[in-house]
């Protein structure tokens, strides 16, 4: 077959400009997203400047602008996330470990294990908002079968105990946490699994070759050379975990809290609920103080995402 003369530089020409114009296209959307968020954080500063002060994160809510904090709601939010951190990354992680590393020799078991593995993915995409009315249903009220907010069915200790315990656990910090621990659970197994999928299985059949059991080289093996990649994974669920506000406002159902939760079983408020209600009181200047709050979160967000990177940059070693 003869080309024709002039065809191949015409092709090699217009391949050229197709590959010119996609990379401006990708740098033109790229420009425009950091110009639109710089936009957003430079409002954000002009409004909320004058507010953020060790005061404002000390301090309470208040009916006046001036004298308005965040305290309560970042020691809320503190308490929720560490109950959400201590349910959450241990069954994901534990989950990710079976559904990867015993997955079943039986047909039928290894079909209903792809048909969990496919309900696990579908729930990362599930609206917030409907894990808000789970746990109002399973963890505020228990589905109506031990008591109810008013009489409980159960109790340990006193209101005034730190250890007091209910059940229902009613809105405080315990069903808060759980809560969002049905939020950020499949996003934790689903990242977890593919950090133990980038493990090589040379790892795993040398250390079934040298003798070790199963659970031995998970341990051993496995589970070690894959923490970087679960760590970061948890991590950034949690800064998502820290930043909802739809289900935190199922659960709680009040956002003016002047005090700290003193026990699990304790009302509460977060950041998100608390800029919520700032930014929608008629004051303009109760926006600026929710631009303050806006900040402040943002603040710990990336702090969040930064030490995600950070540890994966730490305990990411080669593998050979």
């Amino acid at each position: 077959m003869t080309i024709p003369a002039g065809s191949a530089p015409r092709g090699k020409l217009q391949r050229a400009l197709k590959n010119h114009a996609f990379r401006w296209f990708c740098t033109l959307c790229a420009a425009v997203s950091v110009v639109v968020l710089a936009i957003l954080l430079g409002s954000l500063l002009l409004q909320g400047w004058r507010h953020l002060d060790l005061e404002f994160i000390r301090n309470a809510p208040s009916r006046k602008p001036e004298k308005a904090g965040l305290g309560p709601a970042m020691w809320g939010s503190i308490w929720i996330c560490a109950a959400c951190a201590l349910t959450a990354l241990p069954i994901g992680a534990a989950t990710a470990i079976f559904l990867e590393e015993y997955k079943p020799a039986s047909p039928f078991i290894r079909k209903l294990h792809g048909f969990l593995q496919l309900n696990i993915s579908n729930l990362a995409g599930v609206p917030s908002i409907v894990y808000g009315i789970i746990g109002l249903t399973a963890f505020v009220q228990m589905f109506g079968l031990v008591g109810n907010l008013n009489e409980p069915g159960f109790t340990v200790g006193t209101p005034d105990d730190w250890y007091y315990l209910q059940l229902p656990f009613g809105r405080g910090v315990l069903a808060g946490g759980l809560t969002l621990m049905l939020v950020i659970l499949p996003i934790v197994i689903v990242s977890s699994q593919e950090a133990l999928r980038a493990v090589p299985n040379s790892l795993r059949e040398g250390a079934l070759a040298c003798g070790a059991t199963k659970w031995q080289m998970v341990w051993r093996m496995t589970l070690p050379a894959a923490v970087p990649g679960i760590m970061t994974g948890a991590i950034l669920a949690m800064s998502r975990a820290i930043g909802e506000a739809a289900p935190i406002l199922v659960i709680a159902g009040i956002v003016f809290i002047r005090f700290t939760p003193q026990h699990l079983m304790d009302e509460f408020t977060a950041m998100p609920l608390q800029i919520y209600d700032w930014a929608g009181r008629p004051q303009d200047e109760f926006h600026r103080v929710a631009a303050t709050g806006i900040l402040v979160l943002l603040a710990v967000l990336l702090t969040f995402n930064a030490s995600a990177v950070l540890i994966r940059q730490r305990f990411q070693k080669p593998l050979q």
